[in-house]
């Protein structure tokens, strides 16, 4: 028993398990506004809620899983990285794979459970080609400076798959947006994030923006990204039928993403953590809260 908890605490720390913060919330939001437009009451299922984060947090935990497996050689040259389960010796590839297995396995089941329980077999049909998309970001960086933009679309499959999970055979337009929300979110904190590892990228060939352009231009691509975040979410306000909750959480979103690129300057990245992590962290959470809070109190509204 103690080592099967020693191996499931050293996965955690390997996969970064707390970073389903980011993900999560988008897909509830989606799940929600889905569910007004289908059910005309405002929310989803309790059931459809549960399989959405058992799908989410498996399909996370199978990219990132097969992430660390592919950088392990990789990380094991990055000072940043080098302390990881895998390339510090604590964690054999075979137990990865292993962890990989069960969650792709947990991920199949979860997408089956919603043909089985509500007749929606798409999330069964697409279960696939997710798994392979979300898991070839860890090729990216090997390819292309804008590997960044791979991982927020990546991520961003989250409120679309949820979407379609709660309403079979159909994204809606709100869908759409919030996947385009999530690609240029994610793409613009990854992108301050990349910045702590210029040198290694550079001397290993790896491509990222602030390795290939400079940091200075690469952050501005960043708050160019979240400009265009903060847009699509005034715009989501009128496409769903969001109203003054939303509008709040909106403008705390904004203020927030201020702060991250207020808190990171080209060479001074000490506080890239606190900006990485907990701002963005935050934003999920407030825009999700106001996105459901605002859902639970309006009208039902049932036009797509």
């Amino acid at each position: 028993m103690t080592g099967a908890l020693s191996a499931i605490r050293m996965w955690a720390e390997m996969v970064r398990f707390s970073h389903s913060i980011f993900a999560l919330p988008f897909a509830l939001m989606a799940a929600f506004l889905a569910g007004r437009n289908i059910v005309g009451r405002g929310w989803p299922y309790w059931g459809q809620l549960g399989l959405i984060v058992v799908c989410m947090i498996a399909a996370r935990s199978v990219a990132m899983t097969f992430n660390r497996i592919v950088d392990a050689e990789i990380d094991a040259r990055n000072p940043r990285t080098m302390h990881r389960p895998l390339p510090a010796g604590r964690m054999t590839k075979a137990l990865a794979w292993s962890m990989l297995t069960l969650f792709a396995v947990t991920f199949g089941i979860g997408c089956l459970s919603f043909h089985v329980f509500y007749g929606n077999a798409w999330p069964m049909l697409l279960s696939g080609p997710v798994l392979l998309y979300v898991c070839g970001y860890s090729f990216a960086k090997r390819f292309t400076r804008w590997s960044h933009y791979y991982l927020g679309s990546a991520i961003a499959l989250s409120p679309g798959a949820a979407w379609v999970a709660i309403h079979p055979g159909s994204l809606g337009f709100p869908a759409w947006l919030l996947m385009g929300i999530v690609t240029c979110w994610i793409a613009g904190f990854d992108i301050i994030y990349a910045c702590q590892d210029i040198a290694v990228d550079q001397r290993d060939g790896l491509h990222s923006l602030p390795a290939d352009l400079g940091p200075v231009r690469a952050l501005w691509i960043a708050r160019l990204s979240h400009v265009l975040v903060v847009a699509g979410l005034i715009w989501l306000a009128t496409v769903a039928n969001l109203g003054a909750v939303y509008a709040v959480g909106v403008l705390a979103v904004a203020v927030l993403l201020v702060v991250e690129h207020a808190l990171v300057r080209a060479g001074d990245y000490r506080k890239v953590n606190l900006a990485f992590f907990t701002i963005n962290g935050l934003v999920s959470i407030v825009l999700a809260t106001a996105v459901i809070v605002d859902v639970l109190l309006a009208v039902p509204d049932t036009t797509l």
